[in-house]
């Protein structure tokens, strides 16, 4: 099996700002409108049986307010009626009730285990619908926003199992036939996990298509596929093509059916013949190899010997046969090769690559002792060489790590998460990107018919990348930054939803009760400034922009356009008008 495609994420220089001062607080008064709802939001609490962090991140903080990407004056939400209701904006001066669009057909109330209703947008005249209690809508609505024409019609829903929300759909037509890919997520209970969590995430990506039957078009499911983690992913969409999905998450996805046909492999193989494990494991970057052996613990640092040289490579403990003996796959530079004894007993030898960024398919040519392993699974490989508490000895002269000393805004609630590309048709990873500390911050659509952008923190700032599923040598651009926001975000305790403008025009985050930060580009001064400090003159000014909202009520979504915010609380809806249309 062809391994994936290791990839870097790499920034463009000429999109950071090295210089950038910080926010300067603004005063000036943002023009803030409310609207009262009629029926409040159909908010879903989380149950007794709900309380894991992915159930809350996939279900607790869930934003309960959808922006129209195709058309951005227009936001929904679903109330305790049922009911989809609708805000279109055309002046913020006068702003009309939210309508109601379209009405489900079941009682929501009658469901004990439902999670909250979910809404997807994957062309400007589809719409992918989950009532929260396993049920899915595809329903044609004609031109949103134009009370005229719009009118949302039914044309497939089905009961599909537990309940799940939408998390991504796309539109596309494929030899001249229509289809719609939705992307399920769910949170189930694991029998098997009695170590971890006891749960699992699921990811079923459903294509339904367009069936012609007698002459009559239907809507039918053509095809399903399921994914399983351990996490809630930050990110997941499928292609706008519909053929590829990505996913960004602390934990890998792996392919159900894919695990049971390596089931199946294993015991074949172990039936034919018992299959021993790898001498040693090896992993790479663009600069560098690294190579982990398992020794013996009475092998001492005098019973070892490493032999290097630019084109070969051999270890030898004690007077055994090497372990490891033969030709690398490409040269090293083997003055700068080192190796040393890890406190698990293991030896961990790095060779620095001469051809940097090059990818070696193997280590030896022609040797299958060892194994490969991606970065991701390096740790779950090797954590039995590990000890199984955290730090087994703190008083020790030399601890590995005084988490006393790190800075609030340097913790993470994961190491280091990993950005995959999925094949449709195989579901086997295509592309991988260890992220290492580059945290997740939010997800947003910069351009309806491309996949969704994500934002990283890089060191202080925030950089957001475009997908390009269809460009192999650059899928994953750089299109903003913002500046200094991953680093301001991190002292926000509080918050609970970012996105910034599709135009990157700002950055903005809420926190889970009436506060909304705003923080604008660098913009050009209208009078001279100078910086005292380095006696230079300053020729742009960053603002950060802060709104209180008169609400006691928990903020329940957070949308951004070009030209204003919308937020939602279960009985208000806010809009904060940010920029002035063109």
């Amino acid at each position: 099996m062809a391994a994936a495609t290791s990839c870097s994420l790499r920034a463009k220089r000429l999109l950071l700002e090295p210089r950038f001062e910080g926010y300067k607080l603004s005063l000036e008064p943002l023009a803030c409108y409310r609207l009262g709802l009629a029926d409040a939001v159909a908010e879903v609490k989380l149950r007794d049986d709900q309380y894991t962090l992915d159930h809350m991140r996939a279900f607790g903080m869930y934003n309960y307010l959808h922006l129209d990407s195709w058309s951005q004056d227009n936001v929904y939400y679903v109330d305790q009626s049922g009911r989809v209701m609708n805000l279109s904006v055309t002046l913020d001066t006068s702003l009309q009730k939210p309508r109601e669009v379209f009405r489900l057909p079941a009682d929501l109330t009658a469901c004990d285990n439902r999670l909250c209703a979910s809404i997807y947008f994957p062309s400007s005249t589809w719409v992918t619908l989950s009532d929260g209690t396993g049920r899915l809508y595809l329903i044609k609505t004609g031109k949103r926003g134009d009370s005229a024409s719009e009118k949302w019609e039914i044309v497939f829903n089905e009961e599909l199992g537990s309940p799940f929300i939408v998390a991504h759909s796309v539109s596309f037509v494929k030899s001249g036939t229509h289809s719609v890919a939705v992307l399920l997520l769910r949170v189930e209970k694991d029998e098997l996990d009695t170590k971890g969590s006891g749960f699992h995430v699921t990811l079923e990506w459903v294509t339904i298509a367009e069936m012609s039957k007698e002459g009559d078009h239907q809507y039918e499911i053509c095809r399903k596929r399921v994914l399983q983690g351990k996490s809630v992913p930050h990110y997941a969409a499928i292609e706008p093509s519909g053929d590829g999905l990505m996913i960004l998450s602390y934990k890998p996805f792996k392919s159900i059916q894919q695990e049971e046909e390596k089931l199946v492999e294993n015991d074949d193989a172990k039936t034919a013949n018992e299959k021993k494990d790898p001498l040693y494991y090896w992993q790479q970057t663009e600069d560098d190899v690294t190579i982990t052996i398992h020794i013996p613990q009475d092998i001492t640092k005098d019973d070892i010997k490493v032999y290097f040289s630019p084109e070969n490579i051999r270890v030898t403990l004690k007077d055994q046969p090497p372990l490891m003996e033969g030709k690398l796959y490409s040269s090293v530079d083997h003055e700068s090769c080192t190796w040393i004894i890890k406190e698990n007993k293991s030896l961990e030898i790095s060779l620095i690559k001469k051809n940097e960024g090059l990818r070696w398919p193997e280590l030896i040519i022609g040797d299958t002792n060892g194994e490969f392993i991606m970065d991701t699974e390096m740790s779950e490989c090797l954590m039995h060489l590990t000890s199984e508490e955290m730090n087994p000895n703190p008083e020790k002269e030399n601890p590995p790590c005084n988490a006393q000393e790190l800075e609030e805004c340097d913790a993470f609630l994961e190491d280091s998460a990993t950005l995959c590309r999925f094949d449709g048709d195989t579901l086997k990873v295509t592309h991988v990107i260890n992220l290492g500390s580059n945290q997740y911050l939010f997800s947003a659509v910069v351009d309806p018919r491309e996949m969704p952008c994500f934002c990283l923190r890089h060191d202080v700032d925030a950089l957001l990348w475009q997908p390009h599923p269809n460009q192999p040598e650059n899928m994953w651009e750089h299109i903003a930054t913002f500046n200094a926001l991953g680093y301001v975000q991190a002292s926000k305790q509080d918050k609970k939803f970012m996105a910034c403008a599709p135009d990157y025009s700002y950055s903005a985050l809420c926190e889970c009760l009436r506060r909304v930060f705003i923080y604008r580009q660098p913009a050009p001064l209208s009078t001279v400034l100078y910086n005292r400090k380095e006696g230079r003159q300053v020729g742009q000014v960053a603002k950060q922009l802060v709104a209180t909202l008169e609400a006691n009520d928990p903020i329940l979504g957070f949308q951004a356009t070009n030209e204003r915010l919308f937020v939602l609380t279960a009985k208000t809806l806010f809009l904060i008008k940010v920029n002035t249309g063109n």
